[in-house]
């Protein structure tokens, strides 16, 4: 723990130039950020060694009016070509419990961002709604096994 799944509609999964983003990078992108957390003691939020970020293409989707070639109202709105289909994605940290309500908002608020600078560019070219959800509950089962965790608790 943590994880962070990613369910995104397909049509990004094309090049920028025509709609799409680079999802590899974006889940870089959100590793990074995740590590770069730290709480209240100013220490890491996450342990290095658990943080995954996953990202799945939706096989079938619809959103809003409109699917893969847009609705009417964006097409009413002028978005049209490899920019005419409605985009979505959803966002869900799953984290372990523990931590305070201020780490949970700071941690949203970092991801978040990090999101939306990674699409700045699909978000003023097509519409796209963005969903991030934490979640942290009482697990009724939790088996953990790594051999992750060793490389990173050797390190200064």
């Amino acid at each position: 723990m943590p994880h962070l799944v990613i369910l995104y509609t397909p049509n990004l999964d094309h090049p920028p130039a025509q709609g799409g983003c680079d999802m590899t990078a974006l889940c870089r992108a959100l590793a990074d950020t995740m590590i770069a957390q730290r709480d209240e003691a100013d220490k890491p939020v996450f342990p290095k060694g658990g943080v995954r970020v996953l990202a799945y293409p939706a096989a079938h989707f619809a959103v809003a009016d409109g699917g893969e070639h847009g609705g009417s109202a964006g097409l009413a709105a002028g978005y049209s070509g490899d920019h005419a289909g409605y985009a979505f994605v959803y966002l869900n940290l799953r984290m372990g419990r523990g931590r305070s309500a201020e780490v949970h908002a700071r941690v949203g608020a970092a991801l978040e961002t990090c999101t939306k600078v990674h699409l700045a560019d699909q978000l003023t070219k097509r519409p796209i709604g963005i969903t991030l959800q934490i979640d942290e509950g009482p697990e009724v089962f939790d088996a953990k096994n790594s051999s992750l965790h060793p490389l990173f608790n050797k390190l200064p």
